[in-house]
């Protein structure tokens, strides 16, 4: 096969940042998806369904009328159950975003007590809004490697079991324990799985010297992780959809002492899902992972719009830094030639 044309796809987990980031990367995603679910986690959040529809706004007037951004409010301990459902009921909102206080960027503001969120989390599950999550635990005396098993034990079992009816997207899983945890389920929970963590195991990032442009949380795991990753993405099951993750930071905050956590992926991503799904001989699923199984759990129709990929015979050229207002920002590096292209 040289060429697959399939659904226009969408994104379900995204950041765009905001000013002079958001001016500078916001087209490299409306380029190829048609919507996302963005990410609140801005200095400050996005806790209101005022704030949602201000940054909205801001979205559109970079991206135009062909990108739809579907927004999310960052849950905190103080979030007012009644302005959650107001803002999904006026359409304001998609859904939910849960973010274990520390536990990745910008998230101090996230929920220590899960106890104090339960009014909530009873609201949303009541009327049928989706509760994404960033799962890891951030409890000092668990290794970051196992910080995402442990969650599902700790956290997100127990709020699944005493909130019957919520609805859960496990936000970019990168064990085969969260694999697992979504197979074993039956209804009301997906998960979300991002391009980098197809490609890239924790060698990538550690061996032959630090590599800032691989760092990300949840960091990327072992390669029997990452195989379990693939299988589950290539498989058309209908829990599984992407979300990339895209997380812009300049170059001078990547490239030091504390660099920041995230991987730039919206420019290349159709080019590297492509190669993945090609490599695991499942081309014909790629139109369920990136454009039908996310619009089936979030209660979407599929994009009327299609995109078309072609395969070259020579690689594939893309830019290695997207310059922003806010400095350069590098392209995620998949470490091989690329030979599809968004035609």
């Amino acid at each position: 096969m040289t060429q697959l044309t399939i659904p226009r796809p969408d994104d379900w987990h995204l950041h765009l940042r905001d000013g002079a980031m958001l001016e500078g990367i916001a087209p490299e995603s409306a380029r190829h998806f048609a919507r996302a679910i963005i990410m609140p986690n801005l200095v400050p959040p996005v806790v209101t369904g005022a704030q949602a529809a201000a940054y909205r706004d801001r979205i559109r007037a970079v991206t135009g009328d062909g990108f739809t951004p579907l927004m999310t409010l960052y849950l905190t301990e103080d979030t007012d159950p009644a302005d959650v459902v107001a803002a999904h009921r006026d359409g304001i909102i998609t859904a939910v975003k849960l973010y274990p206080a520390g536990a990745t960027t910008n998230s101090a503001s996230g929920v220590r007590d899960f106890d104090r969120v339960r009014p909530v989390l009873e609201a949303m599950a009541d009327a049928g809004i989706p509760l994404c999550c960033h799962g890891e635990v951030t409890d000092a005396d668990i290794d970051i490697f196992d910080r995402e098993a442990v969650f599902i034990d700790r956290v997100l079992d127990p709020i699944r079991r005493k909130t019957p009816g919520l609805r859960v997207v496990m936000e970019h899983i990168t064990t085969a324990d969260a694999v697992a945890y979504v197979q074993s389920q039956s209804q009301d929970l997906g998960a979300t799985i991002t391009t980098h963590h197809l490609v890239i195991n924790r060698n990538h990032i550690l061996v032959g010297g630090i590599k800032p442009h691989y760092y990300c949380l949840p960091v990327a795991k072992r390669e029997s992780h990452r195989l379990a990753l693939v299988q589950a993405a290539t498989s058309g099951d209908a829990r599984f959809f992407l979300g990339t993750d895209s997380a812009p930071h300049s170059d001078d905050a990547k490239e030091n002492a504390c660099g920041c956590a995230g991987c730039f992926t919206a420019t290349n991503t159709m080019s590297i899902l492509a190669h993945v799904f090609e490599a695991a001989g499942a081309l014909d699923k790629l139109d369920a992972f990136a454009s039908r199984n996310g619009p089936g759990f979030y209660r979407l129709p599929v994009n009327e719009g299609t995109l078309t990929l072609e395969k070259f015979d020579t690689p594939v050229a893309y830019p290695a830094k997207i310059d922003t207002g806010a400095g350069p920002v590098t392209v995620f590096d998949p470490g091989f030639p690329l030979h599809w292209r968004v035609v």
